[in-house]
């Protein structure tokens, strides 16, 4: 489905990311994961078109997409929500969420029934007439996901839909991720929350410092020193391991 290669970006000088490269094949949930600062969002930006890569070929099912705008790649099935939420606060959730449906659906009863479908699918339903600011951070959350879903994509780039969350509401999202790929829509997601990650990955992708480090299973991640000193600075795997 998705087949990125050889991604690098860099900022006045500055390498952001160099030579990435991931895949997401049909029906899969993907995790990229990696310190802050690792290169996440920029390698997010890259695949999405908000962002044009200085080297490297996105392809998403078997279209050479790279540098195309974020709406040419959206009408193709690929879509992306963001780190921090900015829903439309003075329109209701509702119409939040057809802004999205009208990618797909011209009509506005079509539309909006659209919208009415995937916000109760998503626990928005009784919020559906309420205007989005007085969402929780949850229910933006939520809300993200379903504007994003009303386009209709087949691959769904999430980016740490997890934050700020309580362990019970990390649990009702991890839950309907898992319904959106049952639906047939692969998963990319970034996230810090690794008991999200362990419960929906098939595989993870780990960058550090603009690079990819490791790729596996979440087991196989778990145990790579690599990783670990990513996280918690080098000789850390000595420590732990009592090799020092």
């Amino acid at each position: 489905m998705l087949d990125a290669t050889g991604l690098s970006k860099s900022f006045d000088g500055l390498r952001a990311v160099h030579d990435v490269s991931i895949a997401v094949p049909d029906g899969a949930i993907i995790a990229l994961i990696g310190p802050n600062g690792a290169g996440k969002t920029t390698t997010f930006a890259m695949l999405a078109g908000f962002i044009r890569p200085d080297a490297g070929v996105v392809r998403f099912n078997g279209t050479d997409i790279t540098g195309w705008r974020p709406d040419r790649i959206a009408a193709l099935g690929m879509v992306r929500t963001f780190q921090i939420t900015q829903p439309f606060a003075g329109l209701s959730v509702l119409e939040n969420i057809r802004v999205g449906a009208f990618l797909r659906e011209p009509d506005p009863t079509a539309a909006e029934a659209l919208a009415s479908e995937i916000g109760t699918s998503l626990g928005l339903g009784p919020w559906l007439q309420r205007q989005a600011a007085t969402l929780t951070v949850a229910g933006r959350k939520r809300l993200e996901i379903a504007r994003a879903l009303a386009t209709k994509p087949s691959l769904l780039l999430l980016d740490e839909v997890m934050a700020g969350l309580t362990p019970t509401e990390i649990d009702d999202i991890v839950a309907r991720i898992r319904s959106i790929r049952d639906s047939g829509v692969a998963v990319l997601l970034i996230e810090h929350v690794m008991r999200a990650v362990t419960a929906l990955a098939d595989r993870v992708v780990v960058l550090a410092e603009g690079a990819l480090i490791a790729s596996g299973t979440a087991r196989e991640i778990a145990a790579d020193r690599r990783v670990v000193e990513a996280y918690l600075g080098h000789g850390a795997a000595d420590r732990m391991t009592g090799d020092v």
